[in-house]
């Protein structure tokens, strides 16, 4: 009988001891949570406070309000220059026409551009994909200066969207005008080497540009520049392509 109560406190001092254990753990695992929560809040608030303390939109922090007007039309001159060629299309996008006919090539390299062309380049137009979510944990002051203001984080894109899956390695860098309160370019740079479809790019950063349209309060992209260095198949060259936006149109 001794025995018995002996063998059953040792069994609730083992239970007790491993509840303990658990229970412990728990604490530990809710205070880390509370303490990564204070950390990403930290990070970001400093950003949020950035932007009060100067007047600016914290709209431009949604990727959205930076895309490409869905209801406007516009022309684009694009430029691709690699080390053994260069290629200039000059092409138009109309939202007005039916989804597979938007987009019309005018020309390439100057001469009228063919069925192929169109085809070829409607083809290679990015699928129209949900906006990236920034990662509030990966916001950042970079540099505040009388006139200008960059922050940097980095983007989830959406599970859907398979090509773009290589921008969560890159760090954007986003450069506000402190005069006009308005953003002027966000920088995509890799953190590490990428894999982009067929392609793996040790090299690849992408600035975009923006100008502020008071009558429609938005902004419009100007230009975008991507430097990239590629590699297929084991050959490594310089890529280069420099897309011109203009002539938007609200249809």
């Amino acid at each position: 009988m001794k025995k018995s109560n002996a063998m059953g406190k040792m069994g609730m001092a083992h239970g007790e001891t491993k509840s303990g254990v658990q229970n412990g753990m728990k604490l530990l695992l809710a205070l880390f949570m509370v303490l990564s929560t204070m950390g990403v809040s930290a990070q970001k608030n400093a950003v949020l406070d950035a932007f009060a303390k100067h007047g600016i939109d914290t709209g431009v922090l949604n990727p959205e309000n930076l895309q490409l007007p869905k209801n406007y039309a516009y022309e684009l001159q694009q430029t691709t220059i690699t080390s053994a060629s260069q290629k200039v299309i000059r092409a138009q996008f109309d939202p007005s026409l039916p989804k597979e006919e938007q987009w019309t090539v005018l020309t390439v390299d100057g001469k009228s551009a063919s069925r192929s062309d169109t085809n070829s380049f409607r083809k290679n137009q990015k699928k129209e994909q949900a906006a990236a979510q920034t990662d509030d944990a990966t916001y950042r002051i970079e540099k505040e200066t009388p006139g200008q203001l960059v922050i940097s984080y980095k983007q989830n894109p959406n599970p859907s969207d398979k090509d773009g899956a290589f921008m969560k390695d890159c760090r954007m860098y986003m450069t506000i005008n402190l005069k006009t309160k308005k953003v002027e370019q966000v920088q995509a740079i890799n953190e590490k080497p990428l894999k982009i479809k067929m392609l793996s790019a040790e090299k690849f950063d992408l600035t975009i540009k923006y100008s502020w349209n008071e009558q429609a309060k938005r902004y419009f992209t100007t230009t975008e520049n991507l430097d990239m260095m590629a590699k297929f198949l084991g050959q490594a060259t310089p890529v280069q392509t420099l897309s011109e936006y203009s002539n938007y149109n609200k249809k």
